[in-house]
């Protein structure tokens, strides 16, 4: 795996990734730190990245595991460090897994094979933070 970084100029702290699958992503600093806020922040993509990673596994557990899966949202608040390097400290996932009479304890062990075994990106970021999970399921029409 690998990634490109370049940093868009001297009027700001813009940066443009791109990832070795060629695809895209924009970050950009907050205006305090020289940015001006157009695009999210590099720790926001920290962040998002193992929301998407968590929910991929979910999804994809419960599809092997025949669910009738329509949709899965996953919320992600995060504390950081006061002080540099200003690591994540608590990070709780909020899972709402959308589908058509889910079984309660399929969903629950989809989480955990995610958070125990399967989401790099969460389970890395647990080196650091404290993890918690929520989850709740809606049935859909």
């Amino acid at each position: 795996m690998e990634c490109t970084i370049k940093w868009a100029g001297p009027d700001g702290m813009a940066f443009l990734a791109e990832t070795g699958s060629g695809h895209l992503i924009a970050m950009d600093g907050a205006p305090e730190g020289g940015g001006h806020n157009l695009a999210p922040r590099p720790m926001e993509t920290v962040l998002a990245g193992a929301g998407a990673c968590t929910a991929y596994d979910v999804v994809l557990i419960l599809k092997r595991g025949r669910q009738d899966v329509r949709g899965c949202t996953v919320k992600l608040e995060a504390e950081r460090a006061e002080t540099d390097p200003k690591v994540f400290t608590k990070i709780l996932f909020r899972f709402t897994v959308t589908g058509r009479q889910l079984k309660p304890d399929a969903v629950e062990r989809a989480i955990h094979l995610s958070a125990e075994k399967y989401c790099s990106a969460s389970i890395m970021l647990g080196k650091t933070a404290e993890i918690a999970h929520e989850w709740e399921i809606v049935e859909a029409d």
